[in-house]
């Protein structure tokens, strides 16, 4: 009889306690998703997982990334004020890192959109310590990442998510 009294009173008091927290969903800062308010896409770039990438063929070297907001926003890009690259292990601290910024002047906007295109060579000269040679295993892919910091017209500034060239034989 006495185990049946605990349990009942630690029931009560679980049951209790479940209906005193207040929960009224706001969160402070630390808990939120940190969104910009205009939010930079890449076009032509195939999402899977984390970070868009891009292929980029060994042979031809090419590397070109779109960079847009959309029209509705109100707002047009003035500018690519920094681009860093590297391996992924990249993060938006490293924007305040002068040896890995790949650009040494802003990359003008055009409206909504703007326009980075760079080579595996020019990339590989900057950062000679990355890898670019391709992988020979199809399912781990060799990749090199990029983070954008773009100004707005308002001089608003976004920093961009880390983006991926996969570079494929």
């Amino acid at each position: 009889m006495k185990q049946i009294i605990i349990k009942g009173l630690l029931l009560a008091t679980l049951a209790v306690t479940n209906f005193a927290c207040k929960d009224d969903l706001v969160y402070s800062e630390l808990v939120r998703d940190n969104r910009p308010a205009v939010p930079v896409t890449f076009p032509g770039a195939t999402t899977f997982g984390a970070q868009p990438f891009i292929e980029v063929s060994a042979a031809t070297g090419a590397i070109k990334y779109t960079l847009s907001i959309p029209a509705e926003s109100g707002r047009t890009i003035k500018e690519i004020t920094t681009v860093v690259g590297g391996a992924t292990a990249i993060n938006p601290a490293s924007l305040n890192t002068a040896a890995s910024k790949y650009n040494s002047a802003p990359i003008p906007g055009n409206g909504t959109t703007a326009v980075f295109e760079t080579t595996l060579a020019a990339f590989k000269a900057k950062y000679a310590a990355v890898n670019t040679t391709p992988a020979t295993d199809p399912l781990s892919p060799r990749e090199i990442a990029f983070i954008f910091l773009v100004t707005l017209d308002n001089n608003e500034q976004i920093v961009t998510q880390q983006v991926r060239a996969r570079i494929v034989p």
